[in-house]
């Protein structure tokens, strides 16, 4: 773990040039992360509490998304933006100012200019392994979700608050979440999505900055607001990983309720006879 402090100023700077670059001449001023606590599972005891105060970090500018017309033209350039960020998110490496135990940075993949993205909270063992968001055996549940939905894989894009494992797979902490923030902002903001399905309580917190719980958010459309002013709406729904430990009818009936809310929001039709995964 290091101890260096964040060079804020730097970060502000950084994220300014990639701005420019992408259309947006400014960059708003700073806010502070929200602390929040996380009931949907514990954090691993000892080497991953939380031990330093919220910081300081600016929210990012994102340039304002083509209309839909546009965005096969513009996908070849929203993946060179979203391998910039990746680049300057290896350099800036914020995962560095707090515990963690990954092998490989996690970014996000899919396509460039998906209708519809899923953010999570965090990589896991298999995530970490690969170097690829959800492929364990939650991805493998959020797999056949997706096909539920008459989508692939490729049709979406995924990607997680944190890019990196935490130790344990633990919930990732209020002052991680904010370190990252910015870097998940900008990936929503060159995608442009439609539709962001938020899977589980850490991520729909991040992006919502709600308190309530994982059951009251669910089956409520939120909005996630973008500094150049455009709105997202956002569907939280459980964890794949947690439809893994509670596999029962009525969690699935409620994750596929979720899900039926999206696709109608982005006129999908699911195809006949596919329930819930």
């Amino acid at each position: 773990m290091s101890s260096a402090p964040i060079d804020i100023e730097r970060l502000v700077r950084q994220h300014a040039q990639t701005s420019r670059l992408l259309g947006v001449d400014f960059v708003p001023a700073y806010r502070r992360g929200v602390e929040i606590e996380s009931p949907e599972k514990p954090a691993a005891s000892g080497v991953h509490a939380a031990t330093t105060p919220p910081v300081a970090i600016p929210p990012v500018a994102v340039p304002r998304g083509a209309p839909a017309h546009q965005k096969e033209l513009d996908r070849p350039a929203a993946q060179r933006a979203l391998d910039a960020l990746r680049e300057r998110y290896e350099r800036d490496a914020p995962h560095e100012a707090f515990v963690t135990a990954h092998t490989n940075i996690v970014f996000g993949e899919g396509d460039p200019r998906a209708r519809l993205m899923f953010v999570g909270e965090a990589p896991g063992e298999e995530e970490d392994k690969t170097g690829r968001p959800f492929v364990g055996r939650a991805g493998q549940l959020l797999n056949k979700m997706i096909e539920a939905m008459g989508l692939a894989r490729e049709d979406v894009y995924i990607c997680n608050v944190l890019k990196t494992r935490p130790p344990n797979n633990a919930t990732p902490t209020p002052t991680e979440a904010a370190l990252c923030e910015p870097y998940l902002l900008e990936q929503v903001g060159i995608v442009s999505p439609e539709v962001i399905v938020t899977l589980g309580l850490p991520a729909t917190r991040t992006l919502l900055k709600s308190d309530e719980s994982m059951a009251r958010l669910r089956g409520r459309w939120g909005s996630l607001a973008l500094s150049d002013g455009r709105s997202i709406p956002v569907m939280p729904t459980y964890h794949p990983a947690y439809l893994l430990r509670n596999y029962t009818p009525e969690a699935r009936g409620k994750v596929w309720a979720d899900l039926c809310l999206a696709m109608e929001r982005l006129g999908l039709q699911p195809p006949k006879g596919r329930p819930a995964s």
